[in-house]
């Protein structure tokens, strides 16, 4: 396995509230190499987006380490893209201008990476759309505008929270079948979160299976089934046996009613 884009050592999350503190993840232990998508599933609550939004910079732990590139993240860093549940573009900016924001508030040469935009658009299959409005895309095309402004920048690691989970079933389908093209074209290492255990094994190399609050990895698990995968996957004796492991696991955590 090549080295590690993200390592997580030891972590743990606690939050001061009135009368003491309460404890989000404890004791976690993760790690990416370059090119692998690892994905997080556990039940509502147990601390996946807290442990998205550590590795992304956004928030500081309270123990342990998390390096990037093998280097220790003190904040948000140029190497991350991240993807939202909610694709959040501004609704007064075109497609391609949505993307491109994402050069603005880096202050980069936004000329130069006007290229860049143009064959990611191509990429998620939007042409023809650079000029169009928020509101004249669906919910997956509105995601995979912001997969492209995620990209943009070339980050190693792209870190996603529940990106489609806001989107009907068959679109929610397809976005997986895209994104798996997406990755396969591109190798970044992905860190996905999802609460449908399918999706996570469909896309994952890896998944880690979350307990209830604290959140910790019960579980790794891995994915060897074959890519690209289609909807004919998910009828493999394989892939329903993993569906199946996960959700022993989660059941035995208390994680599942």
């Amino acid at each position: 396995m090549s080295a590690a884009v993200i390592a997580v050592r030891h972590l743990d999350m606690r939050y001061r509230v009135p009368g003491g503190f309460v404890s989000a993840l404890e004791g976690i232990n993760l790690a990416a190499a370059a090119g692998e998508f690892v994905t997080l599933v556990g039940p509502s609550g147990c601390g996946k987006t807290t442990l998205l939004r550590i590795v992304a910079g956004l928030v500081p732990q309270t123990g342990g380490e998390v390096d990037v590139n093998g280097r220790p993240l003190r904040g948000p860093t140029r190497d991350i893209g991240i993807v939202f549940q909610v694709p959040a573009l501004m609704a007064w900016r075109s497609v391609l201008d949505n993307i491109l924001l994402q050069i603005e508030i880096r202050r980069l040469d936004v000329a130069s990476y006007r290229g860049r935009a143009l064959d990611l658009i191509k990429l998620v299959g939007l042409s023809g759309f650079e000029g169009r409005y928020p509101y004249q895309l669906s919910g997956g095309m509105q995601q995979r505008v912001a997969i492209c402004r995620a990209l943009i920048h070339d980050p190693s690691l792209l870190l996603m929270d529940e990106p489609f989970g806001a989107l009907d079933a068959l679109t929610r389908e397809q976005m997986n079948l895209e994104l798996q093209r997406i990755w396969l074209e591109r190798r970044k290492t992905v860190l996905f979160i999802t609460h449908s255990i399918p999706e996570a094994i469909f896309l994952s190399d890896r998944v880690c299976v979350m307990s209830p609050r604290p959140g910790r990895i019960l579980e790794t698990l891995a994915v060897p089934i074959p890519r690209p995968r289609t909807g004919a996957t998910m009828q493999r004796n394989e892939f329903v046996g993993l569906v199946g492991r996960v959700r022993e696991v989660m059941q035995a955590s208390g994680g599942w009613d």
